[in-house]
């Protein structure tokens, strides 16, 4: 199982407002960006470090850093761009690339109409983002495009995930890890995250 839960009061309580159906634009977006900070915090909790000398006010000594230009992140559109402000905070200069892929309400199946990754994206550590991981499809899709790329260290953050999503993507890419704060029930008849917290993108962006 490569799912990792963020199972924490504060993810708790921050979800708890999220889901609200009264939470305004303003601070559904300040929370996706919260949360969004916290799954990257636990994401990179494997992250290398290089080794440098560095000077305090009081001496010299070694020290771990982080090469930030190793991490690239790329958030599904339209919902995932409101996660990248979260990761951004903690790896401030990674990488953003952009895949836009919408749901084929007949099929249910991804359709790409966008695809822009950084420079080198085969040599970088991809940190996928959508808020929520239902079908799993446009995760997968992603997945697929960026291991066409030759990127080879892939995970996957989300902040609501149903377990179809997660058995999606754990039978399709085995070795990416999924983190998420919280696993929900089911997806309803019309694929949509139960309980959940409503379309995402829509909420975001105040489109509805």
């Amino acid at each position: 199982m490569n799912e990792n839960v963020l199972n924490h009061p504060l993810i708790t309580h921050k979800l708890a407002i999220l889901r609200d159906v009264n939470t305004g634009t303003k601070e559904f977006r300040e929370l996706v960006t919260e949360i969004s900070t916290l799954l990257c915090y636990e994401a990179t909790k494997d992250a290398r470090l290089e080794e440098v000398e560095i000077e305090t006010p009081l001496e010299k000594m070694k020290t771990g850093k982080l090469d930030e230009d190793n991490y690239a992140i790329v958030p599904i559109l339209r919902a995932g761009m409101g996660m990248v402000e979260g990761i951004i905070n903690v790896i401030p200069n990674a990488k953003v690339g952009h895949i836009g892929l919408y749901r084929n309400e007949e099929t249910l199946e991804p359709v790409e109409y966008y695809y822009k990754m950084p420079e080198g994206i085969g040599n970088r550590e991809a940190l996928v983002i959508d808020p929520m991981l239902a079908t799993g499809g446009s995760a997968s899709a992603t997945i697929d495009k960026l291991k066409e790329d030759g990127v080879k260290k892939i995970k996957l953050l989300c902040i609501v995930a149903a377990p179809i999503g997660i058995k999606i993507i754990e039978e399709n890419h085995p070795d990416v890890e999924i983190f998420c704060a919280t696993v929900d029930r089911e997806l309803n008849e019309n694929a949509y995250i139960v309980p959940g917290l409503g379309d995402a993108g829509d909420r975001i962006y105040g489109t509805k």
